[in-house]
């Protein structure tokens, strides 16, 4: 470990490797507790899959981007660690499989050596933030998101109150109102807007709040139709802050901001986070919007490969091919004279070796910034028209010039039971089956980006089914005396912009072998009897649940099984269900001892923020580490412990009001005091007297609690 010390420049990057390092032998020896090893990992990018022995590494990319340099050496990580596939999410992630435990510091020091991370990518943190593809190029976005979405990125990564909440939280920004990104679905979604105010244009974002989807999706609610640009981070600091302290923490399928709000209702969240607003680090904080402009001179005008085109010495065996692909792949920049062109991944997995023979190919006539889209595929920005053909030419040689991006063939998937705990039954195999018969059945669907087709491996929607025009999710059927291969179909789901959308309807449950046949009735039912020009949105909310039930009703039935449809997609023995304990909301660590050792750390890390002279952090840290302090002599004493605001509660029950602790009326309002002015260096010291205070009162309590036995 001691070449991160003198390969990497970053010390806090260093410092978190050589942390995973250490905490990776402590498991190994038995010295740490197996439940708080996994939350440690996962807060680094480190998932537990399906395979005993091995994990997932979540690469995390904000809002999709990457350098070529960083695609080259992802790529180059994944020779090394994994087996050379990279999979594209559809939260603009990148993730590999198939990696040792042992490897993954070394592997984590190789990605930061191009600044890229994996640290929060999973566990109770804020996810990697996503946004619009289009961010930067699209001519009717009022403003290029993409320094917003940076920004935010950067200001929480490793923030204090963002490190152990109840639950993830999921950021999009939407460049339009056309709500591309799905701030719908999202825990906080952001909507560029402007507004004229004295003459002067000003901006901002439309706010949505509390969206999900997962087993019970829910649809996120506006709290804002205009928040100023420079008050953005600071109203996300305060959510997190409401969310942290009043968040569901023992129930995981309760945990997320969604019900939460569901709870205790919106007005009142609303006033929660008003009340954190003198206590946040900043109460306004501008971005640079002109950051992270790209620059189209990042692209050589004097190109060989354009003087190439532009000779027409490119000849195409099917030229009508190469049109299609023109018509169903491109987007024509604001930019005048360039084109994005898209790149339908199937299931979103592209090797290590066609990354590398894309970037030196192409890496002449496209810029510097590469996207991963939401439905897994590729952008590559500020291509020009006599460009066109030698780039669909490389793609071609690699098999990745299917027209058609974004249209009913594009169908996005995740990877189910491929690698996944929670996998029920297969959604990779089945997507591909399903683009075919898109490809052979109804070729005039690539055309078409209205209707959407979803596949997740169960109901917790990865896949996004539950907003889907038709979704399916993996499960299962019994007939025989034997378990069959099944999936769940959903019509109806639709994306209406603004931060507003439909939930499909679930309808009815089918061998996983028919989906085809479920697909081909659903979109033939549409094309012989919508009325002209009707949407399949309005047309599938106009017949509803029942009237999909009776169409679909033949296909779910049992009594004609054939063989084959005991087998799962792309497997060859009989299906069975084999589900593990999925990792996606990290693990809840009740140890005694466990929380007074993290209450120390965190009174170190105040220490540390109290002297870079970050108060605000330091102060959270110091409230943090309290808040194990009590929640440890809680549980100690057998008190049921969940939310942090319930823990201060039963602190001043058990403790306070039997005069166990005497420091004031009440240690909630102790500890609250930090809501109660701005953070300074006056008060971040005191505060921290405080907590070093409490910890030591913990301690000597705990002692005298084991010395009477209890």
């Amino acid at each position: 470990m001691q070449s991160f010390r003198t390969e990497l420049e970053n010390p806090l990057v260093e410092k978190d490797i050589l942390e995973l390092e250490k905490k990776i032998r402590l498991f190994r020896e038995g010295k740490m507790d197996e439940e708080k090893f996994r939350s440690l990992r996962l807060a680094r990018g480190v998932y537990g899959q399906r395979q005993p022995g091995v994990q997932m590494v979540r690469i995390k990319l904000p809002y999709g981007k990457m350098t070529l340099a960083q695609w080259k050496r992802i790529a180059a990580v994944s020779d090394e660690y994994s087996t050379g596939n990279l999979h594209l999410t559809t939260r603009q992630d990148i993730q590999i499989h198939f990696v040792s435990l042992d490897r993954t510091p070394q592997l984590w020091a190789e990605l930061e050596k191009d600044d890229v991370t994996i640290r929060e990518a999973c566990g109770n943190t804020v996810r990697n933030i996503t946004a619009s593809d289009t961010s930067g190029i699209d001519p009717e976005e009022p403003f290029d998101v993409t320094p917003y979405a940076h920004a935010m990125f950067e200001y929480f990564l490793r923030k204090p109150l963002c490190q152990e909440m109840g639950r993830k939280f999921k950021i999009a920004f939407s460049n339009t109102e056309k709500d591309t990104a799905y701030t719908f679905m999202h825990d906080l979604g952001a909507i560029a807007r402007v507004r004229t105010v004295d003459g002067r244009e000003q901006r901002g974002f439309k706010i949505v709040i509390a969206g999900g989807l997962g087993a019970q999706p829910h649809l996120a609610v506006t709290t804002h139709e205009f928040l100023e640009e420079d008050l953005l981070i600071p109203y996300l600091e305060a959510v997190l802050r409401v969310f942290d302290r009043h968040g569901e923490r023992n129930s995981r399928h309760k945990a997320r901001i969604k019900f939460l709000i569901q709870k205790i209702g919106i007005e009142t969240f609303n006033e929660l986070v008003e009340e954190e607003r003198l206590a946040l680090t900043h109460q306004r904080y501008s971005v640079d919007s002109w950051q992270l402009t790209v620059d189209s001179r990042q692209v050589d005008s004097s190109s060989s490969f354009a003087k190439a085109t532009e000779d027409e010495s490119i000849k195409f065996a099917d030229p009508l091919k190469y049109e299609l692909w023109k018509n169903t792949n491109l987007f024509k920049q604001k930019q005048e004279g360039y084109y994005a062109v898209y790149v339908r991944v199937p299931n979103g997995n592209i090797s290590s070796g066609t990354s590398r023979r894309l970037i030196e190919k192409l890496q002449a006539v496209i810029a510097d910034d590469v996207r991963v889209t939401i439905n897994q595929g590729l952008q590559f920005r500020f291509v020009k028209p006599a460009d066109l053909p030698y780039v669909y030419q490389v793609l071609e040689a690699e098999g990745l010039a299917a027209p058609g991006f974004g249209s009913v063939a594009d169908i996005t998937s995740c990877p189910g039971t491929d690698t996944c705990n929670l996998g029920i039954s297969n959604s990779t195999g089945t997507a591909l089956a399903l683009a075919e018969v898109i490809e052979e059945e109804f070729p005039e669907l690539l055309f078409n980006k209205e209707i959407s087709v979803k596949i997740s491996g169960c109901m917790n929607s990865c896949g996004q089914h539950s907003m889907a025009s038709i979704g399916f999710h993996g499960s299962s059927l019994k007939a025989r005396g034997q378990v069959v291969p099944a999936l769940q179909v959903l019509v109806g789901g639709a994306v209406l912009g603004s931060g507003e959308a439909r939930i499909s309807d679930k309808v009815i449950k089918v061998p996983s072998k028919r989906a085809p046949l479920v697909l081909i009735s659903i979109l033939n039912d549409y094309k012989e009897k919508a009325a002209k020009g009707e949407s399949f949105a309005d047309y599938s909310r106009r017949n509803g649940e029942l009237y999909y039930y009776e169409l679909l009703k033949p296909l779910a039935s049992l009594e004609q099984l054939k063989d084959e449809e005991f087998i799962d997609w792309g497997q060859e023995v009989k299906f069975a269900t084999a589900i593990g304990v999925g990792e996606c909301a990290g693990v809840m660590i009740d140890l005694v001892a466990t929380l007074i050792l993290e209450a120390e750390e965190k009174i170190t890390a105040a220490g540390e923020c109290l002297a870079a002279q970050q108060w605000a952090d330091s102060i959270y840290h110091a409230y943090s580490a309290q808040v194990h302090s009590a929640k440890a002599l809680l549980l100690q004493q057998g008190v049921h412990c969940n939310t942090q605001i319930g823990i201060l509660n039963d602190f001043d029950r058990h403790f306070t009001e039997k005069g166990l602790y005497k420091e004031g009326s009440s240690f909630k309002q102790e500890l609250l005091r930090m809501n109660e002015q701005a953070p300074t260096a006056e008060f971040a010291a005191s505060y921290l007297e405080q907590a070093l205070a409490f910890i030591a009162f913990a301690k000597n309590i705990r002692e005298s609690l084991v010395s009477a036995g209890n």
